[in-house]
């Protein structure tokens, strides 16, 4: 009699490791990939007020160009050659873009429009000649926004008085950043408002 107990509760203790051991091997992968599917952290903190820094260069703009990222799209404003503190910029949501110096209006697709200005001109200071190719009121050339989630148009508006003003087309008002580093402005759209991509 005491042996088949002690046998009876080895078999328990056994089955019951055993069990719980197999539900928590199988239920830990399934939880992890949903999980991390589900709940990314993305960057939290971002508003959608006005930003702006007060500088300026003559350093020329040469390129704008756009990335996809997990929690946010991206426009970067490359100014080869100039200083992160020389770099000045007004980003702002608007009800609509209006060209500098001509007030004229420019149709932007999207939810939403983001005016970017950033204190460099599109052109060289002293002879005029035109450093980045964009036309006015043109989508901006070699940006191709499919399949990005937040971007939905991005138009060059000109550039004037040593500023360069470009439309952001986007699907919503959204949280954003700008950042200002060597030889760039950045500016950083969320996919989302709740911190999750």
């Amino acid at each position: 009699m005491r042996r088949s107990r002690a046998a009876w509760v080895a078999v328990v203790l056994a089955g019951t490791t055993l069990g719980t051991a197999t539900v928590a091997a199988d239920a830990a992968p399934v939880t992890d990939a949903r999980s991390a599917a589900h709940t990314t952290a993305c960057p939290t903190g971002w508003d959608s007020r006005d930003k702006a820094r007060v500088a300026g260069t003559t350093t020329p703009v040469k390129d704008v160009r756009t990335g996809r990222h997990a929690c946010f799209d991206r426009l970067v404003v490359d100014v080869p050659g100039a200083s992160a503190d020389r770099l000045g910029h007004f980003v702002r949501y608007a009800d609509r873009l209006h060209q500098d110096g001509s007030g004229r209006p420019i149709a932007v697709g999207g939810g939403a429009v983001l005016e970017v200005r950033v204190a460099a001109p599109g052109y060289r200071p002293e002879t005029g000649a035109a450093t980045y190719p964009g036309r006015a009121g043109r989508p901006l050339p070699g940006v191709d926004l499919t399949g990005y989630r937040t971007f939905r148009d991005a138009r060059f508006a000109g550039s004037f008085e040593g500023e360069t003003q470009i439309g952001l087309g986007v699907r919503a008002r959204l949280p954003f950043r700008v950042l200002a580093l060597d030889g760039r402005v950045v500016v950083d759209v969320a996919h989302s408002w709740s911190g999750t991509r």
